[in-house]
């Protein structure tokens, strides 16, 4: 099969089409680099050809790299995978700048054949660092279509030549949003900021691109940096402007990723360091980064959470073998602000939505907040009135259970009372059919017993989004005791309809994300009552590349909530109750009125905005500070483990069954150290055993916690990973 196809026309200009048979959107390959590189040798070397355009017979141009490839180079590499990937990208490198030079005198720069990019729409990753390479580029008037560089979100950087081509085209602190926050944006702003060179009509493409192509000159294809008298734009880092830039840069990259994302510091050295030298020489210098960071670890686990896995659970790799559950019709059971923002996104999805409450105006509050969202979404430019007014005719906002007649699945989404989600089951089940399917939204209660109110326990199911809704990509969905196989399909095709990521977990006391979360926010507790600072505390917690420390997190999502949960799941263990001394602190908290940033008090003290001011000072009076402070590795560790041992131990126990679910959940659910690839992800980074280690240790200082699980000890014990024993969800042993 062929991924480029090369045709010529009476003009001269030669067109190679982009079209990876068999995929909706053209991704990169090794094969691929080779035919592109045949068809660019082809057209420099026919006298015939004046110039060339490279462009997609898809509606896109390429989604970027197929990070595969990544592995074969290394595997490819023998004993030396440095070298080999090294290699690997530079004969990239050498395509190209082939394409950048297109055939000219190196001496006189005269003599190249024009070379134009066509982009019809989406260009991401390699998809914009060919067209850097080309002469001009052209991109269609697509709304739909994003332009940028987002391999930073994934754990690396652009590596084939973008990182140095668009600092020296931009200079450095322009290219900053697109190099280090992974950017896209609409063809329109990147054109405005200087990405691209034309935005036209997208049935002129061809024909602007190619009239381009005819007219160029010797000078139009020179880029700056091949010109002698090239200056960066903005300077270069021994520039009193540029020097000013670096120091910058280098403070953002450390105050947002905390030292932890090796592909941050790598991508501004790779900047840094080839800003001071030629263009040829940067690009072998932005190589050796991108190898660097290739090396590491943490960019494989990233690559495997946040690419490979997210996306084969995106595609249904747990998915049952039942025909497609797509949903057109969705009821909506309480219009508080998780039933408001699930109306949201399935409305903007295309699904039509019956948003119920009790009364008319608590419902209508429901689509007024969609109407919020939307109308922020206006003032940034990114949805349109028509859209607005589309989006809002699929939700109807209502009393009426009788409206649910015809819907294929029910969100309910009421308070955590089990009495009230019976009584609301048993009214949406008595106007519905039996196709349809049941859900609940709870996050802490169990999904078997709230199912024994349906008639139909094998249609009930758990689907668990987290808030805010519209922001968080992660949705849990639970599978109670006598859920059927079509029930957990439909939960994961709306799943994807709305374009979140799911997991699938089986019935168990906080499922698996909150099972996690709540050791998480209880050992910064005990912490804080043990006399370890608070500030260490929160500060470690970031400084291993957790997004908030627990502190801060247990005021976002309320002391009260906490205080519920806990005197829940005491009156549900008993004596075998573990947080008694987490309980002091949370009940002490929520009798002074401090019940978190709702409240404008909590372990932090805001101001009348809710805008955080710092750690409150009457905690430390109320627990003193010890003498003697741990140190921060022990600080992490405790917080780390107190996460990843309650991880192993719900895969352990069957509630969950997939350590891909695992680490995607984790890390899209509440943030679990992305740089780590998961919980599973940094166990095999770490080592298993010295992980039991670490856990022995913590155990005997600490508490039976801390134990290792058996399943932990056993990996160690057989020097195995969990990857390597359970991958592409291979499942743990009963």
């Amino acid at each position: 099969m062929t991924d480029f196809h090369y045709a010529t026309d009476a003009d001269g200009i030669a067109t190679i089409t982009w079209e990876v048979p068999g995929k909706s959107m053209n991704v990169m390959s090794l094969e691929g680099f080779a035919e592109l590189e045949a068809c660019i040798d082809r057209a420099l070397a026919d006298p015939a050809v004046r110039g060339v355009i490279i462009t997609s017979g898809k509606k896109d141009f390429a989604g970027g790299m197929d990070l595969n490839i990544i592995a074969r180079m290394k595997d490819e590499a023998g004993d030396n995978p440095a070298q080999g990937l090294f290699d690997g990208i530079m004969r990239i490198h050498g395509i190209l700048r082939k394409i950048e030079r297109a055939g000219m005198d190196p001496k006189t720069l005269k003599g190249g054949k024009p070379i134009a990019a066509a982009l019809p729409g989406t260009a991401a990753g390699i998809g914009l660092e060919i067209p850097l390479a080309c002469h001009r580029i052209f991109a269609a008037d697509n709304p739909k279509a994003k332009i940028g560089l987002p391999e930073i979100l994934v754990g690396i950087f652009p590596g084939a030549g973008g990182t140095t081509r668009l600092v020296r085209k931009l200079g450095a602190m322009a290219a900053a949003p697109f190099l280090l926050e992974g950017k896209m944006d609409a063809p329109s702003r990147m054109k405005a900021a200087g990405v691209i060179d034309e935005v036209v009509p997208p049935d002129e493409l061809l024909a602007r691109a190619k009239d381009w192509v005819l007219s160029a000159k010797d000078a139009d294809l020179v880029k700056p940096w091949d010109r002698k008298d090239y200056r960066m734009p903005g300077g270069a880092p021994y520039h009193p402007a540029g020097f000013m830039t670096f120091v910058g840069a280098n403070a953002m990259v450390m105050g947002r990723t905390m030292g932890v994302y090796p592909a941050a510091k790598a991508l501004l050295s790779a900047v840094y360091e080839g800003a001071l030298v030629d263009f040829d020489t940067a690009l072998r210098i932005e190589a050796r980064w991108f190898v660097n960071v290739l090396i590491n670890p943490s960019s494989g686990a990233m690559i495997r959470s946040l690419f490979l896995n997210k996306e084969a659970l995106e595609k249904g790799a747990n998915r049952p073998a039942v025909p497609d559950q797509s949903v057109r019709k969705l009821g909506v059971l309480g219009a508080g602000m998780m039933g408001a923002g699930i109306a949201y996104v399935a409305a903007s999805a295309g699904i039509e939505v019956v948003l119920i409450d009790a009364t008319a105006e608590a419902a209508e509050r429901g689509k007024a907040h969609s109407e919020g969202l939307l109308d922020k979404g206006m003032k940034r430019g990114k949805v349109t009135a028509e859209r607005k007014a589309e989006v809002l005719g699929r939700i109807t906002p209502t009393t009426d259970y009788a409206l649910l007649a015809g819907a294929d699945l029910i969100v309910e989404a009421v308070f955590e009372d089990p009495a009230v989600k019976a009584e609301v089951t048993a009214r949406a089940e008595a106007v519905t059919g039996e196709d349809c399917i049941f859900a609940t939204n709870t996050s802490t209660l169990p999904i078997s017993d709230l199912a024994k109110a349906s008639t139909r326990p094998d249609r009930f199911i758990g689907i668990h989004f987290f808030s805010p809704v519209d922001r968080m990509m992660l949705v849990e969905i639970i599978r109670g005791r006598e859920t059927g196989e079509r029930a957990v399909a439909r939960a994961l095709d709306f799943v994807r309809q709305i374009r979140k990521t799911p997991i699938v977990v089986n019935d168990a006391r906080f499922f698996y994300a909150n099972r996690c979360i709540i050791p998480y926010i209880n050992e910064g507790i005990r912490m804080v009552r043990e006399g370890v600072a608070p500030a260490l505390v929160e500060n470690a917690a970031r400084l291993v590349g957790m997004p908030v420390g627990p502190l801060q997190l247990v005021d976002e999502t309320s002391i009260d909530l906490g205080v519920r949960i806990a005197k829940a799941t005491k009156a549900a263990l008993g004596e075998a109750y573990p947080d008694d001394a987490v309980d002091e602190v949370l009940f002490w908290m929520a009798d002074q009125g401090r019940l978190g940033r709702k409240a404008k008090a909590g372990f932090y003290a805001y101001d009348e905005t809710g805008e955080r001011l710092g750690l409150w000072e009457g905690l430390a009076q109320r627990y003193p500070r010890a003498a003697e402070q741990p140190a921060l590795a022990e600080v992490q560790h405790r917080l780390l483990l107190a996460q990843v041992l309650e991880a192993v131990r719900a895969f352990e126990d069957g509630v969950l069954t997939d350590i891909r679910e695992g680490d995607v959940g984790a890390i899209l659910g509440w943030g679990f150290a992305p740089w780590s690839g998961g919980p599973f992800g940094w166990l095999d980074i770490l080592g298993a055993a010295r992980a039991v280690e670490l856990a022995e240790g913590l155990a005997a200082r600490h508490g039976a916690r801390f134990a290792p699980p058996r399943l932990l000890r056993e990996i160690a014990a057989r020097g195995e990973t969990f990857y390597g024993r359970f991958g592409e969800g291979r499942k743990a042993a009963a």
